[in-house]
């Protein structure tokens, strides 16, 4: 199967202050979206699918789209409020689209085999995409036993502010039982004697799923639509379809733990670390110091 990374990139990052996906944190001028889509390429994936929106497609196919011409096939979707099933309509007042799981269900058409599924402003490191690669391999496109990148909580915090992760609970074969968000969790909460451990397993949305998982998708967004389709700012998240489908028994999920460490820029703050991480792995020689040259 062709392996296709579709990457979130819909998000203008509030706490951030701006189109965070463009900022540059690499000595070569890289952004963190520039260091996934060089792992990945170097997992095999050949396909990038970028869900993006409307109003800053000239200029994320100016300073992002156009680095990968001649290296991978490149599309692009579009999340919007209104991209809805027919017959739904957004209710008056609604400004943002519907979350995670909704910019994945937009996405549904470009995608024909195997696919793992990413934030734009998340480094997840190599690691992540060479498992998630070889996973997909042994696919078919109707299989609906999927994968899940699990990351240690104390690998994804931040210094300068809380973050909301999704804490998971596996059976013994490493078969994902659920994702439970938790909110508020800061560096102080994180330790010997503290809340967390630190050895939590959570989700940092790093997904590998067939097409087989756009049924059961459609039909639970759908679902939400009837639901929760008046509300303002109600959202649709990918963790919580995943979960659902858990609990259905119509997928699993195989946790594939990682002892990467994640890299983000939740907060302006938090870039400093981001850039000095990356020059330390450029020094080890596990990066070029210019991806692109």
């Amino acid at each position: 199967m062709s392996l296709s990374l579709v990457v979130l990139a819909a998000g203008m990052g509030s706490r951030y202050g701006g189109l965070k996906q463009i900022d540059p944190v690499g000595p070569g001028g890289e952004t963190v979206l520039d260091y996934a889509v060089y792992d990945a390429l170097r997992a095999g994936f050949d396909r990038i699918v970028f869900v993006i929106r409307r109003d800053f497609e000239a200029l994320f196919r100016e300073k992002i789209g156009a680095r990968y011409a001649g290296r991978a096939a490149v599309d692009y979707v579009f999340q919007s409020l209104d991209a809805l099933p027919a017959g739904s309509v957004p209710p008056a007042g609604r400004e943002k689209p519907w979350g995670t799981g909704h910019a994945v269900w937009c996405a549904r058409a470009a995608i024909r085999g195997g696919f793992a599924v990413i934030n734009a402003d998340d480094f997840y490191g190599a690691d992540s995409f060479r498992q998630l690669a070889d996973f997909l391999r042994g696919k078919t496109t109707t299989d609906t036993g999927y994968a899940m990148v699990g990351f240690r909580l104390a690998n994804t915090l931040s210094e300068h502010g809380t973050v909301a992760r999704g804490v998971c609970s596996s059976d013994r074969t490493g078969a994902l039982s659920s994702i439970v968000e938790q909110t508020g969790i800061a560096a102080a909460d994180v330790g010997a004697g503290k809340k967390y451990t630190g050895e939590e397993i959570v989700s940092m949305n790093c997904w590998g799923f067939t097409p087989a998982f756009f049924a059961g998708l459609d039909a639970q967004f759908r679902a939400f639509l009837a639901e929760r389709g008046s509300e303002l700012k109600a959202e649709f998240y990918l963790p919580a379809a995943v979960s659902t489908l858990i609990a259905r028994g119509e997928a699993t999920v195989r946790v594939l733990p990682t002892e990467s460490t994640w890299f983000g820029v939740t907060y302006r703050e938090d870039k400093p670390r981001v850039e000095a991480a990356i020059v330390g792995l450029v020094q080890a020689g596990l990066y070029p110091a210019k991806l692109w040259a």
